[in-house]
């Protein structure tokens, strides 16, 4: 916990900045970048770490992700530039084993996973954060957009001050232990705009480097090709049936399918639309569907990560806002916790495409304040 015994600096330890040290992790881009000159700037004992978390080569020819070699450059340079040390991990093998894997076989289980989140709870604010550990850091900085902000009962999770930018999403299951220790020095800043300000204001070569748009090693959006090359029988045709099971067509693999999608099906003449309602990967089927189908009220989560006060199943019902998609706001709804780690959530208004595998981030309804979430899951 925080030493409270005398003033405290601007990450929350009662002793000057210079006796503080703070890895930060540092992906290559911008946000990381600012983080770690700032802190510099601010006096900190900065120590940057970058993660090598798939190929190498590979990575040298991709462009627009994080973590890839470009950006390990881009990261050491600033290091030198702003002088502090920096290291690059080979994370390759837990990347493969705690993210890829997991991704490959969630899809080819018919699910729609979200590899970014495990990253961060399984790699980031796991392994990395014991390294910090280990180098004696007071604390672990990010470049993520949310903030972190003290409690009556402790270190709390609050959406980003800019909610274009916010990463709530992406970040449901950091512990309350991790989050005792983590830092967010962004998640305050009003706008993007702000960060490539103090870039500038620091000259660094990545201040106007574009943001990473994909996942880091899925180049060009493309997860079918992916899963196809480390699922080769993610590609097994089959036939797309209807709700009743009739055959209206085939589909050249299930991976290629994802719930609610409704272009591409090969399946046209029909009076009404059709849409993926749900994917058979063992009868290696594509169910299509009216759009009402996908409409959902109630959402099984599992693997729950509660940050509230109380303990989660301490009380029959939870009324928050949820969000069940990264690119939808928050709705309002109600947990029932059947368990410490699982719950059954009702949507107060039915939501389309609600998918296994995604998340449902849980928020306080009156704050900014996130209290967790789960997994999506067949219910």
């Amino acid at each position: 916990m925080l030493d409270h015994s005398g003033p405290l600096n601007s990450l929350g330890f009662a002793k000057a900045p210079e006796d503080t040290r703070v890895v930060v992790a540092m992906s290559g881009g911008v946000d990381s970048s600012v983080v770690a000159a700032e802190l510099k700037a601010q006096g900190y004992d900065v120590v940057g770490v970058t993660l090598q978390l798939y190929d190498h080569g590979a990575a040298l020819a991709k462009k627009g992700a994080c973590c890839a070699g470009r950006d390990i450059h881009d990261a050491r340079r600033v290091a030198e530039e702003m002088g502090f040390p920096h290291y690059v991990l080979d994370y390759e093998n837990i990347f493969q084993d705690a993210v890829i894997d997991e991704f490959a076989d969630s899809y080819l289980a018919g699910a729609t996973p979200v590899p970014c989140i495990r990253c961060n709870e399984r790699v980031k604010f796991k392994d990395l954060l014991e390294t910090a550990r280990d180098l004696e850091a007071d604390c672990m900085a990010t470049g993520h957009y949310i903030q972190r902000k003290v409690g009556p009962a402790g270190a709390e999770l609050h959406c980003a001050a800019d909610a274009g930018r916010d990463q709530s999403y992406f970040l449901f299951s950091t512990t309350p232990e991790q989050l005792d220790y983590l830092r967010f020095p962004l998640g305050h800043l009003p706008s993007k705009d702000d960060t490539r300000t103090l870039a500038a204001k620091y000259g660094l070569a990545v201040a106007d480097k574009p943001d990473s748009q994909d996942i880091c090693f899925v180049p060009n959006g493309d997860y079918a090709a992916i899963i196809r090359k480390l699922r080769p029988e993610a590609a097994a045709p089959g036939d797309i049936v209807d709700i009743k099971g009739r055959v209206l067509g085939q589909h050249d693999g299930v991976v290629n399918y994802t719930i609610g999608q409704r272009r591409g099906l090969g399946i046209g003449g029909l009076a009404d639309p059709l849409f993926v309602v749900k994917l058979d990967p063992e009868a290696k089927q594509v169910i299509v569907g009216p759009r009402d189908m996908l409409a959902t009220r109630t959402v099984p989560v599992r693997e729950v990560n509660w940050l509230g006060d109380a303990p989660f199943d301490s009380r029959a019902t939870w009324d928050v806002a949820v969000k069940v998609r990264s690119t939808r706001p928050p709705t309002d709804a109600v947990i029932r916790p059947t368990g410490p780690h699982t719950a059954v959530v009702e949507l107060v208004a039915a939501e389309a495409g609600v998918s296994p595998g995604q998340a449902c981030v849980f928020y306080d309804r009156g704050s900014s304040r996130i209290f967790g979430g789960g997994w999506i899951h067949q219910g």
